[in-house]
Parts: structure tokens; C-alpha cells; sequence
């Protein structure tokens, strides 16, 4: 065989090899790939399509909360809804992504360590922006204004954290929140519960007399009658507080965008008064 005959036959295989090799990419990255939510951070490399943001899951807008804290986020079933929920499926939706939810530790949220390990690209908990967390967390535009309440057993005789300090009452709170930081910078020392069920059982079981916990969360207890019948809502606490969307410490600023930009138009299509009814049965600036 001549030495020419043998280069065309190499050149025509490895022309082969090459066309091979690119098909075989083309079909790992087609639009039929496995689009599971895997654990951690393992899929960061993954992108929204068609957005350039890099997100944990294929496929996915991975958002951590804590459940439950109703009506932001609580399970109906098998499935996790509430008001953050809807505000989230905006962001995912305008990403092309699906929103996939994971129920983590509060702390580990306000932290900033759920976002920066990797466990999921966002965080909607119900999480008030203050100072402190932004220097560990990246927030989105306020969505919501939140403020405080105190719930308490019927005829306790309490309209104000002054009487819980007069009568010597007992007060508790939910760790690691706004409401705790208030009441404490009250010059109160309250009992500790690690989320809002316990809270309200503690309440319940009168291991306290007084709670303080999120004006919407307190009114949504009360529409219960097995909490109606028992305990009122005796006094509002202005904090004048808002809720924002954690990101990681210098986040994707498409991401940041992404969702500060369906926000805003939520706001001004409607979109957002209609979330707002569906879950608190007010319109925005109604509540109280």
C-alpha cells in the first residue's frame, strides 16, 4: 500500500472520529437531558435556558424556606404553597426554570450559608431585610411590608409590651427573627421557640402567656376557630419592616435582576394585588 493511500484512510477516520464525537455532544445537551433536582451544589454549572444565569438544579429556580410559616409558605397536601411561593413562580417563570422548594433551618438561611453551599440559588422565607443580614446575604427590592403582633389568651388584660413588663407576663418569640430582635430591644427577654408551630404551641400549653410573631402569620391563626375561641390578637407592632428575596453575597446579577424586574411588574399589572387577595383576603395596605 502507498504511502498516500495510507493518509487518505487516517484522514477519513479521524474525519470520522470528529463527527462522531460532536453528535454524541449535540445529543448529551438536547433539550431531552435529565432535568431531576440532584442534592448541594453539584449541578451549579447548569443554566437557565436562553438567561445565562447559572443555577444549583437543571431546570430548576431552587428557593430555600422554612416551613411551615403560613401564608407565605406551608404545605397544602403534598405540595408547598403561600404568598412567597406565587412571588417566586414569577422569577422562575420569566427564567424559563420550574421553581423546586427546600424546607431548611431559618438560621441557616439568614446565615447566608444555604445560598453560598449551594443548596439552592435563592431564599423567600418570609425574611426581613435588615442591616445584619445584608452583610451576609444579597436582597432583592422589598416585596412586602411586614410588621409585628401580639397574640395572647382572651381577657389577659394586655394591649402593649409595657403590660407584659407591669404584670411580669411571659413572652416568647420564634429564634433567629425580627420579632425577637424588637422585643428584646424592648428590654425583654423571651422564651425561645425554634419555629412558628412551637411558638404557638407554647403559647397553647401555657409554658407562655404572650407571643409575638408576624402580623400576617398571627392573623392567619386566627382565622382557625380552635385558636379564635381562646386567644386574640391585642396589640400591632409598628416595626415598619420589609421583606426581600436572599441571594448569595455577590449574586448573579441576571438572577437579581431577573427577579427584582418581575416584582415591579407584578406591581404594576395587577399581578401582585391578586397573589396579595388570594392569600390575605385584603388588599395590599389593608392588613391590621
Amino acid at each position: 500500500m502507498g504511502l498516500s493511500s495510507v493518509l487518505r484512510r487516517r484522514t477519513l477516520a479521524v474525519g470520522a472520529m470528529v463527527v462522531a464525537g460532536a453528535l454524541g455532544l449535540s445529543a448529551c445537551g438536547g433539550d431531552g437531558g435529565d432535568t431531576t433536582a440532584s442534592s448541594g451544589g453539584a449541578s451549579s454549572n447548569a443554566s437557565a435556558a436562553g438567561s445565562g444565569v447559572k443555577v444549583v438544579n437543571p431546570g430548576k429556580l431552587t428557593v430555600c424556606t422554612n416551613l411551615p410559616y403560613e401564608p407565605f409558605q406551608f404545605k397544602q397536601g403534598d405540595k408547598t404553597v403561600g404568598f412567597d411561593v406565587d412571588i417566586m413562580d414569577l422569577a422562575a417563570k420569566k427564567l424559563g426554570l420550574t421553581q423546586e422548594i427546600v424546607d431548611i433551618d431559618f438560621a441557616v438561611i439568614k446565615s447566608g450559608a444555604a445560598m453560598a453551599t449551594g443548596k439552592c440559588d435563592a431564599a423567600a422565607a418570609g425574611m426581613t431585610i435588615t442591616p445584619e443580614r445584608k452583610a451576609n446575604i444579597d436582597f432583592s427590592d422589598p416585596y412586602f411590608d411586614a410588621t409585628q403582633a401580639l397574640l395572647a389568651k382572651k381577657g389577659s388584660g394586655v394591649a402593649s409590651l409595657e403590660d407584659i413588663k407591669s404584670k411580669n407576663l411571659r413572652l416568647g418569640a420564634q429564634a433567629s427573627t425580627t420579632g425577637l430582635d424588637y422585643v428584646k430591644k424592648q428590654g425583654l427577654n423571651p422564651k425561645e421557640f425554634a419555629d412558628s408551630p412551637k411558638e404557638l404551641l407554647g403559647l397553647q400549653s401555657g409554658q407562655v402567656d404572650v407571643i409575638v410573631q408576624d402580623l400576617p402569620v398571627v392573623l392567619t391563626w386566627l382565622k382557625k376557630p380552635e385558636i379564635a375561641d381562646k386567644f386574640e390578637m391585642v396589640a400591632s407592632l409598628d416595626t415598619g419592616e420589609q421583606y426581600g428575596v436572599g441571594l448569595k453575597k455577590g449574586a448573579d446579577p441576571v438572577l437579581l435582576k431577573t427577579i427584582n424586574e418581575s416584582i415591579a411588574t407584578a406591581k404594576s399589572d395587577g399581578t401582585y394585588d391578586e397573589i396579595f387577595m388570594k392569600w390575605f383576603g385584603k388588599k395590599p395596605g389593608e392588613l391590621g
